[in-house]
């Protein structure tokens, strides 16, 4: 099993003067969840090299085994800090793509053209393209074959409205995830704010929220075997 890990190159959170990136729990857990089962896992950013930690992330109270793993594992820290430049992917080498979520994705993923091109290939390929929280940003401008917004008709889910509200990012972020996914003619669905909930529609799996990361990855693996 080869898989693609796309995270944000991105680190400011508007103009509010402070840092965003991507979300250290979205990304453990399905990294050792995946890691563990003998996957090989690349990672890639829009600009290569370091892909910035949301630090709202790295707080005692943000903290799992996942993230407390990835804190002793000088292997996983070393690719954080030297991710491939996503130009230079070639998605034929790899089974699946996974999209750990943050802030950061709202500003550079989901215009993305080297991230939109990706996510086309693989669906055109069939492959799993897996995800979470506000990942599915990176859809926004995304088609399938037809020319059509891909997530039109297709059960959809990603961070929803009220969430946004309660981390008081509502007026911050440059979309709301929930209302594109509406908007693209996504058939959004949700769980309780902060539970864990992902939907799967053929080969794309989305998770609501950093709760529902290992949703993600267990539906991602079960579409590999």
């Amino acid at each position: 099993m080869k898989i693609l890990f796309v995270l944000t190159s991105h680190d400011k959170l508007g103009d509010t003067g402070k840092k965003t990136g991507f979300w250290i729990e979205e990304f453990a857990n399905p990294y050792y969840t995946l890691l563990d089962k003998g996957a090989d896992i690349t990672l890639a950013t829009p600009q290569g090299g370091v892909a910035p930690i949301d630090p709202s992330s790295d707080t005692p109270d943000a903290s799992t085994k996942d993230t407390e793993r990835f804190k002793e594992d000088a292997i996983a820290q070393e690719k954080i800090k030297n991710t491939k430049v996503l130009a230079e992917i070639n998605p034929n080498d790899y089974d699946a793509v996974f999209y750990p979520g943050g802030h950061g994705p709202l500003w550079d993923l989901a215009t993305d053209k080297n991230s939109i091109i990706l996510i086309e290939t693989f669906n055109k390929q069939h492959k799993p393209i897996a995800f979470v929280c506000h990942a599915p940003a990176a859809l926004k401008g995304v088609k399938d074959e037809n020319g059509s917004p891909l997530v039109k008709g297709k059960k959809v889910t990603g961070f929803t409205n009220s969430e946004e509200a309660a981390v008081q990012l509502t007026n911050v972020v440059p979309f709301l995830v929930e209302d594109m996914l509406k908007e693209n003619g996504g058939i959004y669905s949700k769980g309780d704010d902060w539970a864990a909930y992902a939907v799967q529609e053929g080969n794309l799996i989305t998770g609501q929220n950093p709760a529902s990361s290992e949703l993600v990855a267990e539906k991602l693996l079960a579409l590999l075997k």
